[in-house]
This record gives C-alpha cells, sequence and structure tokens, in this order.
C-alpha cells in the first residue's frame, strides 16, 4: 500500500499484505515481547513491513487500533462514566476526557448524558481519584456506571474481499 493523503482508502486500495495482516491478527494477537516481529515471521515480511502497514491503515481509518483487549477486572479496575455537556463544548471537554490517564472508549451519544468513556486504573482507589480528578477539572459531575456483569464481544469477523472488490 502506497503512503495516501487521502484520509479513507478504498478498499480496492489494500493489498494481499495489508488483507492478511486484516484477517490474520482480529485476533490472535502474539503475546510476546516482539509481537510485530511475530506477526512478521508469520505473514513472512520484515518487521518493519508490519510496523509501516498498520501504521498506514490506521492513518487511513481502515484499523481504528491495534492491541491487546483485556478484562480490567483482572488487571486492575475499570467504569463506565458518562458527562452531560452542551453541544457547543461537546469536543473541548472530549479533548479534556481524552488527555485524562486511563481513558479509552470516548464517544458521543445521543443522550442527555452526550459523551461516554471508559476510565481504568490499578486498582479502585486510584480509578476514584482520577474521575475526582477529572470531575474537578470539567467542573461537571460524572455519572458512575460499575459493571454489574461482564459480557465479551467478539469483534473480530470474516471479511468477504472479493465481494468487496470493484466489478
Amino acid at each position: 500500500m502506497s503512503p495516501s493523503s487521502a484520509r479513507y482508502l478504498p478498499m480496492a486500495e489494500l493489498d494481499a499484505l495489508d488483507r492478511r495482516l486484516i484477517d490474520a491478527f482480529q485476533r490472535d494477537l502474539p503475546l510476546c515481547p516482539r509481537p510485530f516481529a511475530a506477526m512478521a515471521e508469520r505473514l513472512g515480511v520484515s518487521e518493519a513491513q508490519v510496523v509501516q502497514r498498520l501504521q498506514a491503515l490506521q492513518r487511513c481509518e481502515v484499523l481504528s487500533r491495534v492491541g491487546p483487549v483485556f478484562d480490567h477486572a483482572r488487571a486492575g479496575a475499570s467504569l463506565l462514566a458518562a458527562v452531560s455537556v452542551p453541544e457547543a463544548e461537546r469536543d473541548a471537554v472530549a479533548a479534556a476526557i481524552n488527555r485524562s490517564p486511563g481513558v479509552n472508549h470516548n464517544y458521543a451519544r445521543e443522550h442527555r448524558y452526550n459523551l461516554w468513556f471508559v476510565m481504568t486504573a490499578a486498582d479502585e482507589v486510584q480509578l476514584e481519584a482520577r474521575l475526582e480528578a477529572l470531575e474537578e477539572e470539567l467542573g461537571r459531575p460524572l455519572l458512575r456506571l460499575p459493571m454489574v456483569e461482564g459480557y465479551h464481544i467478539d469483534l473480530g469477523f470474516p471479511i468477504p474481499w472479493a465481494e468487496l472488490e470493484a466489478p
């Protein structure tokens, strides 16, 4: 794949290596000291090629992230939180949330609480301290939504590349 100045990359421009990367590593990202080297070995290319391709796929928004998904309850503490902000302030508040340590999955929703995010920390004490610091910075209360029961949603899926090809 050649670097593109376009923000989005048409599926037809994904070459065989891009497609193999996407297909092979939606699941089973190697858990080792050098995962990109392990991926490269499996695909028969260099580690540098794998890193370059993944970065390009992220820049073009074909991939949103590359990394493991773990059970935060086993790795520390996490909480879904939401905040209500005027639409005119939404982007600025979202940027402040994104700068907070341990924040991921920040997204807008059509609801009175229109910004939702997940915050993680090493333990419950640190998590609460982070949430309190963010509330103080934002000057707004956060709705805390602790997980009652966890569900695993497998977001990996087969991609019918042939059907996406231009005729």
